[in-house]
């Protein structure tokens, strides 16, 4: 595991490295400019401010961030007696400041598989036919390409859902990328695609990441925790699938599994909770046709749920994804949001949320018919706070609160297609887009500034990723094998 000084040497050999911070800021983040590569002092000001937290939102406020800590939230912070001496100034006026976005469930190990799917060939046809072929490289390179699209659009926190652990240099490789991309992260551990039913999972990888990385519960400056992911029912005999479960939580283990997206449903909550698995440990993804009785038993033992939406609609072929949705909030179950895989939906929140607020209508004739409608400031929520919660780290971020690490991004309000800004949470969901994301700031260090990525070699990311997608293509063949020009 590396210490606080090896991670700093890590960071100064990156394009960051000797470049000295501007004394002030204007309008947003000095356009060119090099960021930091320790974290800084900053004074955003006179920005919009949605705190996800108990002060709601604030028409024009400042944010004090020291050591990657928001050390105060309010109006006028300089001439309210703050103590802003030596902060550099970010100014976000016509800006909206957030927290950062949180995915909770995205298979990184695939991102540069983007476009691998075509007409009749779809998601699990393009993993089946490649995912053999990704070396410990490609696994280094779609994971970066995934991070870095992450960062533009202003998605601060990721679950790196690894389910094609194929080797210890493989889980090695993503881990690299995790430390060089600077986001906040957690590494979940898994098998090897399409693994024999039969055979139970290998914890000696698992227990060896654990060890090497995470002895002390985090990497890399605390940015990055461990779990693991298992098959569950759908890809393993079911006694199998219940001797891996027993394994993860004796090591106490953050788990997460899949459930119900087609059919036949074998995941059911009540019997979960019966053998004491359910709880804020174990992460659900998708579980379209869970009954009210399972979104009861997950809310009353506070077990979370990825709603991967997008994914939902396109794969979900064993419920209604809006009667999904609306059953687990009338339950009060704790729903954050997720992009499953870049070849099923883009990594990208705005659109995701906005595509949740719109599917979140009950209609007539259903159970749903009295229900309320699912509201702008909820569907933030889950893209942040609920995210966050889910992944253990509600105390670390989500939300800009006095305390908690400074994960912020500023949203220019004066671009085209989101001014004139009436509504703020609503100017977040229904205008936004990554694109209009100025500045991204993880733990107090700033990846993105003016619009413009500084953290990264953008272009070698993309050349990676496009040399191990042709590589993967080449071996694969079939409809996968490249057009000679």
């Amino acid at each position: 595991m590396l210490d606080r000084r090896r991670f700093a040497s890590l960071l100064g050999a990156t394009a960051l490295a000797g470049v000295a911070a501007p004394a002030t800021i204007s309008r947003g983040i000095a356009q060119g400019a090099a960021a930091p590569a320790t974290r800084g002092n900053y004074l955003i000001r006179n920005g919009a401010v949605i705190t996800v937290d108990r002060t709601g939102v604030l028409p024009r406020a400042d944010i004090l961030v020291r050591d990657g800590r928001v050390e105060a939230v309010g109006p006028d912070l300089a001439t309210a007696g703050t103590k802003i001496a030596g902060a550099e100034i970010i100014d976000a006026t016509d800006m909206i400041a957030m927290p950062g976005f949180v995915d909770t469930h995205y298979h990184m190990w695939s991102a540069l598989g983007r476009n691998f799917v075509g007409d009749g060939f779809g998601y699990f046809a393009a993993k089946n036919a490649t995912s053999k072929l990704f070396e410990p490289a490609d696994f280094y390179n779609s994971v970066m390409l995934g991070l870095v699209e992450l960062a533009n659009a202003g998605v601060t926190t990721v679950h790196n859902w690894s389910h094609n652990t194929r080797t210890p240099a493989h889980a090695d490789a993503e881990l690299r990328a995790h430390r060089e991309s600077m986001l906040r992260a957690l590494y979940s551990h898994g098998h090897i695609d399409r693994m024999p039913r039969k055979e139970p999972l290998d914890f000696t990888g698992i227990d060896r990441v654990q060890r090497e990385y995470f002895a002390d519960g985090a990497a890399f400056e605390g940015l990055v925790t461990y779990g693991v992911n298992l098959r569950g029912i759908s890809q393993s005999e079911e006694a199998v699938y219940h001797e891996d479960m027993e394994a993860a939580r004796k090591r106490s283990m953050r788990i997460a599994i899949h459930a119900g997206q087609t059919p036949p449903n074998r995941v059911i909550a009540e019997d979960y909770e019966k053998r004491g698995w359910l709880g804020p440990k174990l992460l659900i993804c998708h579980y379209l046709p869970a009954s009210d009785a399972d979104a009861q038993a997950m809310a009353r033992t506070g077990t979370p749920l990825s709603f991967a939406t997008l994914s939902e609609f396109r794969l979900g072929r064993a419920g209604d994804p809006r009667d999904a949705l609306l059953r687990m909030r009338r339950h009060n179950v704790l729903v954050s949001l997720s992009f499953d895989a870049s070849s099923i939906a883009p990594p990208n929140m705005f659109e995701t949320m906005r595509f949740t607020w719109n599917m979140g209508i009950p209609w007539r004739g259903t159970p749903t018919e009295k229900l309320p409608e699912v509201s702008f400031r909820e569907v933030i929520e889950m893209a942040t706070l609920n995210g966050a919660k889910a992944l253990g780290l509600g105390d670390v971020t989500g939300s800009i609160a006095v305390g908690k690490r400074a994960d912020i991004i500023l949203i220019r309000g004066n671009d085209i297609n989101i001014a004139p800004i009436a509504d703020i949470e609503a100017s977040v969901v229904q205008s936004a887009t990554p694109a209009n994301v100025d500045t991204v700031m993880i733990d107090g260090r700033i990846l993105k500034r003016g619009g413009k990525l500084v953290a990264y070699d953008v272009d070698k990311v993309v050349r990676e990723a496009k040399t191990s997608a042709l590589r993967i293509r080449t071996a694969a063949g079939g409809r996968l094998a490249p057009h000679m020009r």
